[in-house]
């Protein structure tokens, strides 16, 4: 069994999904909308928000862009560092909301793109990071994180096996064992039959850590067969309104679907279980459905059972003998007269 600890909640084997509403640039520049946005999430039941800390010049080179725009980023209607620039999560806004969501008592944390905001989130004690699948060949970040102690949460998208052994052994060799690595596809929004959730069964095989799912496609069926396959942990991005201007609207989930997203995982975690046995709503079926053995005709004192005098029917009582004795019940003699349509018992012998 496998846990970590994250700001007093307990995630992994045993313990309800954790559901992340990545918020990232959805509060599209707008201090209040950011706490809206928050506000949706406590409602929708997602477990903690998420953002996005980098700053434009420090994670993409604007002249690499200028005759650069391929992918997803060809639909952006504005250049790739105007869209970034749009989204920046400012430096003086953590605090503020980080307060706020302590008040609401939902957890916040971030996704660092630089040494300095990884110095701020610390600073503000967040209680995980997070490393974004595009940094995940980026050790020297990743190394820096992890020598934080806190626990860390790695997509892996557009990921190999061996960048993701090269990022784990980064993180091990940090002396941090706690890790969450996410299955991921890097697009947006990713196609259900590129999704192959059980990439993420696999990685937990290899490393050993908990696995859980960093989301792109449309819908829950991604996160329910997660949850099915043992993940612990699903994150979507989330908005308000799909038609708002800005990149990640349109595949975000809006408050309504991540609700119903969270009530159809903690619906199926219900039907998960462990134990196979007789469950206590089955205790009348196993009388109504079972069949017994019954007289099929009428039998005398110390008469000898033959094959011919019994029938197997239903219903079967707690004191019935099953159909699996039959062999058994054949050639005793009954120490009684027996009605036609009786069941037989051992006491009967």
């Amino acid at each position: 069994m496998k846990t970590i600890e994250i700001d007093g909640k307990l995630i992994g084997d045993g313990q309800p999904v954790y559901c992340i509403a990545e918020i990232g640039s959805n509060f599209n520049g707008d201090l209040e909308r950011a706490k809206y946005l928050v506000d949706l999430a406590i409602k929708s039941r997602a477990d903690a928000v998420k953002f996005q800390s980098f700053i434009t010049d420090k994670i993409i080179s604007k002249k690499g862009f200028e005759s650069l725009k391929m992918g997803f980023q060809a639909n952006w209607n504005k250049s790739v560092y105007d869209v970034y620039k749009n989204a920046e999560f400012p430096r003086d806004w953590h605090e503020e909301i980080l307060n706020y969501c302590k008040k609401k008592k939902i957890t916040f944390f971030s996704a660092p793109y630089d040494i300095d905001a990884v110095d701020l989130l610390d600073k503000l004690n967040i209680p995980v990071f997070k490393i974004g699948s595009g940094d995940i060949t980026w050790l020297e970040m990743i190394e820096y994180i992890a020598k934080k102690q806190k626990p860390i949460i790695l997509a892996t998208g557009a990921s190999s096996w061996r960048e993701i052994d090269e990022a784990v052994n980064t993180i091990k060799k940090s002396g941090n064992k706690n890790l969450i690595l996410l299955q991921c596809v890097t697009n947006y929004p990713s196609q259900l039959k590129s999704a192959n959730i059980r990439a993420m069964v696999k990685m937990r095989e290899k490393y050993d850590c908990l696995v859980g799912y960093s989301d792109h496609t449309s819908g829950n069926i991604v996160a329910l067969g997660m949850t099915a396959l043992g993940g612990c942990m699903i994150e979507k991005h989330f908005t308000d309104d799909k038609a708002r201007d800005g990149p990640d609207h349109p595949f975000a989930m809006d408050a309504n679907e991540f609700k119903e997203m969270v009530q159809s995982i903690r619906n199926l975690e219900k039907t998960l279980g462990e134990k196979k046995e007789i469950y206590h709503e089955e205790k009348d079926t196993v009388i109504l459905q079972r069949r017994c053995l019954r007289a099929a005709v009428n039998i005398s004192k110390n008469e000898e059972i033959t094959r011919e005098m019994i029938d197997v029917l239903r219903p079967a009582p707690k004191d019935s003998i099953y159909p699996k004795f039959i062999n058994e019940v054949i050639g005793k003699k009954v120490k009684r007269n027996i009605q036609k349509g009786d069941y037989f018992k051992w006491n009967m012998f």
